[in-house]
């Protein structure tokens, strides 16, 4: 039983497991920020655009 408990708080593949895993949310978090920043700019630009076209008058 000993040597069980030893290897169970021995074992780090699950604090590895769970390091990955918190990297990954934070690249995910910045990956849709920067998407949602590049949208916000991209409707800008579009809109200043379309701003520069005459009237279709329909």
């Amino acid at each position: 039983m000993s040597g069980l408990l030893k290897r169970f708080q021995d074992d780090a593949s699950g604090a590895t497991a769970i390091e990955y895993a918190l990297i990954g949310g934070f690249i995910s978090i910045v990956i849709v920020a920067s998407a949602t920043s590049i949208g916000t700019q991209l409707v800008g630009i579009f809109t200043r655009v379309n701003e520069g076209f005459p009237d279709q008058g329909s």
